[in-house]
């Protein structure tokens, strides 16, 4: 009897070994890792100058002083500089009658220059890519961009293609969500990741304040990336996906209408962002961290933060929510907790090294610095990547995570917290676990020794101030015969 029940148990010990070493195996096979990112870097002759971006203004004949008062005042404010790139139809002139080939030129210079140079430098061939999925939200032809890829590089016929748009400044992260979701079906698999925007057929040419922001914070950019969940290329790794946040806020209607492609009075499309922007972000980012921050988040630190609020007696029924939804992993809408997240609370940095903020403005930069209590320091990467390549939808995490690998500053074991924000009104945020240390210039190369500058304005106040002068106000001027 007893040898029996010793077989038994060795048989049941033997059983649970096997099911653990599955479930461990299944587990690796459901990483995330990313190989390679390659950032699109426009050609010179693109610049967009203080001279060229005055010229692009001034021929708009349905401007007057008063707009371009307030585009003065946005630009010089706005924290990018003279190096950021521009659409070669707005450029050249042809920003109130976009071709068709305007827009595939467009797409097609940012796809095909950055997916070459990523085969080229890991050295995979694009009949090795298992998942393709593209983003870009205001360009949606047919057949669509992932066919248009597929195509060009003559991929496989089994491929599982993808292609998201209207998904805003936040669709890079939601794309690679699609991959690791994939990556828990298809095992030893090998995703790209596409992720720009089109611009030059998307220029406003009316005089709605709202809706000319656009044009002073966008700018031609995009990225391809490289991920895997095959063990056997862990080693070649740069990152590792260690968590995925996404919230939806457009329940919210002031939320939803914050930033949307419309239409003015006179007939001209583009993108309106209204005053409430700043506020649709921070409430979704404050959603978002509710559920993502117990999970990367060391135990003490949230040990420190429970006990010191339950010491403080301040805001209990808050507390109780956010741990509620700790519990069940759902969180719940509420009023004025950036501070119960950020610097009144919880420390990020205690389970964080590095903060990745999307670049889509000064404002969304000193917001999100605000309320997680973030230093110079940390935001420094954001500030110089909208200085340098202005705000570049969807593509833009990626310049400032290049930034940060071209200053040395990501070393192997460290965290990145990748916080990006868009229309719909949507936060989708991510952590990432550096596999290695890395330095690699990037599209930094060529500038990088000369960020961050003593200064972050630009020249636009010292040249264009005239225009403040009162005197105009009794003048009639046609500033498009103004010659510069």
């Amino acid at each position: 009897m007893d040898l029996l029940f010793l077989c038994f148990l060795l048989i049941s010990l033997l059983y649970s070994f096997f099911c653990l070493s599955k479930l461990i195996l299944q587990l690796r096979g459901q990483s995330c890792y990313m190989l390679a990112y390659e950032c699109f870097k426009p050609p010179e002759d693109t610049k967009l100058d203080t001279d060229s971006a005055a010229r692009i203004v001034l021929r708009n004949k349905n401007l007057g002083l008063e707009e371009f008062r307030f585009l003065l005042k946005t630009i010089v404010s706005s924290g990018i500089g003279e190096s950021t790139y521009c659409p070669r139809n707005v450029i050249e002139g042809r920003e109130e009658c976009p071709r068709l080939h305007d827009a595939y030129a467009e797409i097609d210079e940012i796809m095909f220059d950055t997916l070459d140079n990523l085969f080229k430098r890991t050295g995979f061939s694009p009949s090795e890519i298992d998942i393709l999925v593209v983003n870009v939200s205001l360009f949606s032809p047919s057949p669509s961009l992932t066919s248009r890829i597929i195509n060009r590089y003559k991929m496989r016929e089994d491929i599982k293609s993808f292609n998201l748009a209207g998904m805003g400044c936040s669709a890079s992260v939601v794309a690679i969500d699609v991959v690791q979701q994939l990556f828990k079906t298809y095992k030893n698999s090998i995703g790209v990741v596409v992720s720009t925007e089109d611009l030059g057929a998307h220029w406003y040419c009316g005089k709605d304040k709202m809706m000319m922001l656009s044009n002073c914070l966008f700018r031609s950019g995009g990225c391809s990336m490289l991920f895997t969940n095959k063990p056997t290329l862990k080693h070649r790794a740069i990152l590792k996906l260690k968590n995925m946040e996404r919230t939806q806020y457009g329940a919210d209607d002031e939320a939803y209408n914050c930033c949307m492609q419309v239409e003015d009075d006179q007939g001209y499309s583009g993108f309106r962002l209204t005053k409430s922007l700043v506020k649709s972000a921070a409430q979704a980012l404050t959603v978002n961290l509710q559920v993502m921050s117990p999970k990367i988040l060391p135990l003490w630190e949230l040990i420190r933060f429970f006990t010191a609020s339950v010491r403080n007696t301040v805001k209990k029924r808050e507390l109780v929510l956010f741990f509620t939804s700790f519990l069940v992993g759902n969180g719940k809408k509420k009023k004025n907790t950036f501070n119960v997240l950020g610097g009144g609370g919880l420390d990020l940095k205690s389970g964080i090294e590095h903060f990745c903020v999307h670049p889509g403005g000064r404002a969304v930069i000193d917001g999100v610095g605000k309320g997680l209590k973030l230093n110079e320091y940390d935001l420094e990467p954001a500030r110089m990547a909208l200085h340098r390549w202005g705000n570049t939808s969807a593509g833009g995490l990626w310049y400032v995570l290049g930034y940060m690998e071209a200053k040395k500053r990501l070393k192997k074991g460290d965290r990145i917290l990748m916080i990006s924000l868009g229309a719909g009104f949507k936060c989708n945020n991510c952590v990432w676990e550096v596999m290695k240390d890395l330095s690699d210039a990037n599209v930094w190369e060529d500038c990088i020794d000369s960020y961050p500058p003593n200064t972050l304005n630009n020249p636009f106040k010292e040249k264009y101030s005239w225009i403040n002068d009162e005197c105009l106000s009794f003048v009639k001027l046609d500033f498009s015969k103004m010659v510069f």
